[in-house]
């Protein structure tokens, strides 16, 4: 991968921080974080540091440890299924045996037999009428517009905010917002409702066929929840030109019924991001998780190949970042602290093994959840990920012999709590491009991941 020329990386102005104030704004167009290479890194003496970005106030952070890296086994190491192998979620949670998908649904046009009728459910018959209900337990932390479409799934989304921004829709006898948090014991006046026609659950070939796909990628699955193994490649929802995105796969495990609800995403990766993603399959895991993710409750563990070794070789990368966008692309910026929808991300990192002090295999953990913050960050630091369009910064680096030009970050592992107790935690395998680099480099995927015992909190 070389890089230069008239093709090659933006202008600086969107590095980090240096020794000495800046004189004046930097002319031009902004550019992403850690433009500009390496010559302007911060150096801090000792093994870890604490990184931050322009503007950001001077604050200790945690470290992960001095002298050596924290060591701690990494689950799913030695011995890892296959991707396409499931685990149970919980090790300390036994989990019923239940059968495969395919049969509890069996009964679908193959088989021969005819689907009966459409039931209309209560709800749906009370629906052209004014009610009210109670927010249950499983409905709690909701939002009102989710809330909505779980009760009446044939509601449209545009229906659901017209009827609460016109106060049709009341809490305890007060006007709400489609955003706003449901607690349970809450009475929610429902006005009349326009659902459309009940929907049928399809089997047609391509949904049977992305059944069986969606199966083949599962790492585990409950009752409540599901973990895949998105491939790189596979957008997480739908935008301009995508057509085919895990958000609508999904739409082959909805239930039968024509109140079913299908499965829910709880949080998103890149689309050229491999690895662990959590999906709700109930509303009352939906509701528990996004409040899981919102506390900052959920650890992520990612993998990623970089240009260079990070030094030191364990430390945390604290900037703000700001989405940029022109004619020709979009990215995120390192950004000043207060500067206009700037957020605070925190990142802890730790190298885990190098190749010719050329190539370093890094493992990351967020503790903020911003768009690109992993690609942004190493980066920013000087060591942007290997195969990264967007943020490789590095002039005239060429790519090592036999190592594609493929995004080589990793969504490792995901720890959270299960919504009925006990820890969700499951480990991915390594994606085959960067299985292959792993193997031309000799590095060892069944070894120590010193940013186990790195902070959870900033």
């Amino acid at each position: 991968m070389k890089r230069g020329g008239k093709g090659g990386p933006r202008q600086p102005g969107g590095g980090k921080q240096m020794a000495g104030p800046r004189k004046g704004p930097p002319k031009g167009k902004p550019t992403p974080a850690g433009r500009g290479g390496r010559k302007d890194r911060q150096r801090v003496p000792g093994e870890d540091r604490e990184i931050r970005g322009k503007g950001r106030p001077s604050a200790a952070g945690a470290r992960s440890g001095r002298g050596k890296p924290a060591a701690g086994k990494f689950a799913g190491g030695r011995g890892e299924p296959r991707a396409a192998e499931r685990r149970p979620l919980d090790q300390g949670r036994a989990l019923a045996s239940r059968p495969p998908r395919d049969e509890r649904f069996a009964e679908h046009p193959a088989s021969g037999l005819v689907p009966a009728a459409p039931v209309i459910s209560q709800a749906l018959k009370e629906a052209t009428k004014v009610q009210t209900v109670t927010v249950t337990p499983d409905e709690d932390g909701m939002r009102v517009d989710r809330f909505f479409e779980a009760r009446f799934p044939g509601l449209s989304f545009s229906h659901i905010q017209r009827i609460v921004r016109k106060g049709e829709v009341r809490v305890n006898g007060k006007k709400t917002e489609p955003k706003s948090r449901l607690e349970a014991g809450q009475s929610v006046r429902i006005p009349p409702l326009q659902l459309a026609a009940p929907r049928v659950r399809d089997e047609s070939p391509q949904v049977l066929k992305d059944r069986a796909y969606l199966k083949s990628i599962t790492l585990a699955e409950d009752d409540d929840v599901l973990v895949l193994n998105k491939p790189m490649g596979l957008a997480v929802q739908g935008g301009s030109g995508t057509t085919r995105h895990l958000d609508g796969l999904l739409e082959a495990l909805r239930g039968p019924g024509v109140d079913a609800q299908k499965p829910r995403l709880v949080h998103r990766l890149d689309k050229d991001t491999a690895g662990c993603i959590l999906v709700a399959k109930t509303r009352f895991a939906a509701a528990a998780l996004a409040k899981t993710f919102r506390t900052r409750a959920a650890r992520k563990i990612y993998w990623a190949l970089v240009a260079g070794v990070p030094k030191p070789k364990q430390g945390r990368i604290s900037t703000y970042l700001a989405k940029h966008e022109d004619e020709e692309d979009s990215f995120m910026r390192v950004a000043a602290h207060g500067e206009r929808d700037a957020v605070h991300a925190v990142t802890y990192y730790a190298v885990v093994e190098t190749s010719a002090q050329k190539l370093a295999w890094i493992s990351l953990k967020p503790v903020t959840g911003r768009t690109h913050q992993l690609r942004a960050h190493m980066a920013h630091i000087g060591n942007p990920i290997v195969g990264d369009p967007k943020y490789f910064n590095i002039e005239n680096w060429e790519l090592p012999g036999g190592i594609q030009n493929k995004l080589h970050l990793l969504a490792r592992r995901i720890i959270v709590p299960h919504p009925r107790g006990g820890t969700i935690d499951v480990s991915a395998p390594l994606p085959p491009h960067m299985q292959q680099s792993w193997n031309l480099l000799g590095l060892d995927a069944t070894g120590y991941d010193p940013i186990v015992e790195a902070p959870d909190e900033d």
